[in-house]
């Protein structure tokens, strides 16, 4: 006696798992111009990497002979894959399949997903579209999970405690994949998904109003809102996103990040530098293009750019070395940390502290944005929960101040024992010398006979004595720099620091924030 009947058994269902939602489901997939998740998964993975768990798994049902009739296979694949050679776990939704909503076996792989990435301590890769769970339910002949089972996000939170996870939301994606996508170190999202706690059918029957899933959840909402981090074109451009920021990261927080062999020259001065801040103040610059010639080249990666605008995350590698960097964008309400902003800064100063990357600020920070609708933001709780957040942060600092360093949103620019050097171009003191003008002379300024002029004078008083030169001379910086020293001054900087990361390793706790 052979076990042929059941090895066939075994194949069919194989079969019918690979070929998905059949013709019809993936020619509907491929009409809305969007891939399958399998080929998805092969386009993310290194080719032929991929080793899938569950290929059999579905809802069989079976004749009084216990022959099998029919098989819907699990609609979430996932399995073990590489990506540059580095192994991750990976999975997502077949929407070809009941729109993605779960059935049971897939319900039960999409929850292992989180556990298994937290066993082999590898990246998490997830790739969403799909809805969450339907009014009719999975089929199953129990309600509900048994009492004594963990709570399901249990295994999110320590995923993202112990591996980089980074999810794309490719599609329409819905309650709980949505849930799921923005639990993840980096989330990106092509132009044509959308990203819902609840469909339009939902909301209107909740709400008595029908919008669009564009309106819902579409690129406009999200790429601005920081739900998502990135807006990319495409599906092949989300799966490179990912692919670029993992290669930043170790594959746990028990590891460090990976060093790469760096030919962009340490001794490197970039004669660009020392013109790039206007000496007139009211003008304008590229810190961006800053942040480009003091790292290595080609080496800065953006996140949340449409996000927090005024504030510029990242990142990038210095000799080789990961790090992360923020710096402030003047061309946004001049670099002012808005409640976003701040909700972005703090978000990225523990990324960089669970995956043990050294933090380099670029610094012109005029202060918390003021006004009427940043109180309505609530922009001091979430400015004071950044401020705390680098204040208690564990990764070395490198902070250069290039221009402005003002108010107390400032300190979220500073990591505790930083090196902290500075440009003659810098500004220091508690406000901007406008607003410091302002409050302090006002009467004086009315009184005066050519109030206009006194404002002038005392303006240049006031800048005069937020000049960096005294400082350096009192020992307040650790340098006093030509700006086209940056570079080197930072290389050598993160060759001190580097021996110090080994201590770093293992989970981070975070402290109670505003």
């Amino acid at each position: 006696m052979s076990w042929e009947k059941e090895v066939g058994e075994l194949a069919r269902k194989r079969a019918l798992a690979e070929a998905q939602g059949g013709e019809e489901g993936v020619g509907r997939q491929h009409a809305r111009g969007l891939l399958t998740i399998r080929e998805r998964i092969d386009a993310m993975l290194d080719t032929g990497s991929f080793q899938e768990l569950g290929g059999a798994a579905g809802v069989a049902s079976r004749d009084g002979d216990g022959q099998l009739t029919d098989f819907q296979p699990a609609n979430f694949v996932l399995g073990f894959g590489a990506i540059d050679g580095r192994r991750c776990v990976i999975g997502g939704e077949d929407f070809t399949l009941s729109g993605g909503s779960p059935n049971e076996a897939g319900l039960r792989k999409s929850v292992y997903a989180e556990e298994l990435a937290c066993t082999y301590r590898v990246p998490l890769v997830r790739l969403h579209q799909g809805a969450g769970g339907s009014v009719a339910g999975t089929g199953s002949k129990t309600v509900g999970t048994p009492v004594n089972a963990p709570p399901r996000f249990a295994s999110v939170a320590r995923a993202m405690a112990s591996v980089p996870v980074a999810s794309a939301g490719l599609g329409a994606v819905a309650g709980l994949p949505a849930a799921r996508l923005v639990a993840s170190h980096f989330s990106v999202m092509a132009e044509n998904s959308q990203i819902l706690i609840a469909g339009p059918a939902v909301v209107e029957r909740a709400l008595g109003r029908r919008p669009s899933k564009e309106a819902l959840g579409g690129p406009a909402v999200h790429a601005r809102n920081g739900v998502i981090d990135n807006l990319v074109a495409d599906e092949p451009a989300a799966f490179a996103e990912i692919r670029r920021f993992l290669g930043y990261l170790p594959p746990n927080v028990w590891e460090l990040p990976p060093c790469t062999p760096a030919d962009d020259p340490a001794e490197r001065r970039a004669e660009e530098l020392i013109e790039i801040v206007p000496r007139n103040r009211r003008k304008l610059y590229d810190m961006r293009r800053v942040i480009a010639l003091v790292l290595d080249e080609g080496s800065f990666f953006e996140i949340g750019r449409l996000y927090g605008q005024g504030t510029i995350t990242g990142l990038a590698r210095l000799m080789g070395q990961p790090v992360g960097v923020l710096a402030n964008d003047c061309w946004h309400l001049a670099g002012a940390m808005t409640a976003a902003g701040s909700q972005k800064t703090r978000r990225f100063i523990e990324l960089c502290d669970t995956f043990h990357l050294p933090i380099v600020s670029l610094v012109d920070e005029p202060g918390f944005m003021i006004g009427a609708e940043a109180e309505k933001a609530g922009t001091i709780r979430f400015g004071a929960a950044a401020v705390l957040a680098a204040a208690s942060s564990v990764v070395p600092w490198a902070s250069v101040i290039v221009r402005k360093a003002h108010g107390v949103a400032v300190a979220a620019h500073f990591g505790p024992d930083g090196f902290v050097v500075a440009w003659p171009s810098a500004e220091m003191g508690a406000l901007p010398v406008e607003g410091g003008v302002a409050v302090a002379f006002g009467r004086q300024i009315a009184k005066a006979d050519d109030p206009a002029a006194e404002r002038e004078r005392l303006e240049d008083a006031m800048l005069a004595r937020q000049s960096p030169v005294p400082r350096a001379e009192s020992f307040s910086l650790h340098e006093l720099i030509d700006p086209r020293e940056t570079r080197p001054v930072l290389c050598d900087w993160i060759a001190r620091v580097q021996p110090l990361l080994e201590r770093l390793k293992g989970p981070t706790s975070f402290p109670v924030r505003p």
